[in-house]
């Protein structure tokens, strides 16, 4: 017998569920997840790991890895690991600062600009093309040559300020089509205010997908940190993994054979964009019902 009992809807509860489940069961996201959660557990650990700091000469000049230094020590006689973990601790301090301050900047201008439209739209897409078109890895040279960094929230702060302009366009894309969905023009009707609107009814509906610009965000500030500290432009006296692949270009690392220098903060680099991709392509899977494998 058919049975013609009406289907229950499914909660936002269930649906949370759901999406948590299918993300354990993901490789990818696992995967990338332990790789993250590894290297942010040793950076939070560095103050406890050694009685000394990143800068302080502690051992024999160029000591290969030993027992009592893991990762060797430099020219000068500072343990490498010291450094890394110090340097992974600030890497991830930019790519959470930076990138949070991103996808904000990015994700208020296009729910404001979608939702609203008309000239608020227009003047906001105006001033997102012009930060847009900037070559914005060369204003932050020119910017930290000139105005100089002295922090690592100044250099998240000059890094969210110019990774947003993708954010925003994108999000916008998304609100314009939201905003016309029956359940938006109920709670316009019911004299919700727009700010309540974005806030409950179409942000929510977009959260996976945010989720993902936030991850993006993340990864690109942590590269291009790196990229201005191996310029030697970061902040002074911060260990940051760019600034130790810094010091070893400037010692002639490479040209002395001092490889347990310059190659953990690469690969330190290397594992924490490489996780933060591989746990987005996941999550993508995850949110995608086309992409799941059966």
């Amino acid at each position: 017998m058919t049975d013609t009992r009406p289907l229950k809807p499914i909660t936002a509860d269930a649906r949370r569920a759901e999406i948590f489940r299918l993300a354990l069961g993901n490789p990818k996201v696992i995967a990338g997840l332990v790789i993250l959660a590894t290297l942010l557990a040793l950076g939070l650990a560095a103050p406890l790991l050694s009685g000394h700091g990143p800068s302080d000469y502690v051992g024999p000049r160029a000591e290969p890895p030993s027992a009592d230094f893991w990762f060797g020590t430099t020219l000068f006689g500072q343990d490498v690991f010291v450094q890394f973990a110090n340097g992974i601790r600030s890497t991830y301090v930019v790519g959470l600062l930076a990138g949070g301050i991103g996808a904000l900047v990015g994700m208020t201008v296009g729910f404001v600009a979608g939702y609203r439209g008309g000239v608020v739209d227009e003047i906001l897409s105006m001033i997102t093309n012009v930060v847009l078109v900037l070559p914005a890895f060369a204003v932050l040279i020119i910017l930290a040559a000139y105005v100089g960094i002295d922090s690592v929230v100044h250099q998240s702060v000059f890094i969210g300020a110019f990774s947003w302009p993708w954010v925003a366009r994108a999000v916008r894309a998304q609100t314009f089509s939201l905003r016309s969905r029956e359940f938006v023009d109920l709670a316009r009707l019911t004299g919700v205010r727009p700010l309540t609107i974005i806030r409950t009814e179409i942000g929510p509906n977009m959260g996976s997908y945010l989720l993902l610009v936030f991850i993006v965000l993340f990864g690109g500030s942590i590269l291009t940190a790196a990229s201005l500290d191996f310029l030697g432009l970061g902040p002074p006296g911060q260990m940051s993994l760019g600034l130790m692949m810094n010091q070893a270009l400037q010692s002639s690392a490479l040209v002395l054979g001092i490889w347990w220098w310059f190659l953990p903060p690469g690969i330190g680099i290397v594992l924490i964009v490489g996780a933060l991709y591989v746990t987005n392509i996941g999550l993508d899977d995850v949110f995608n019902p086309k992409l799941r494998k059966m």
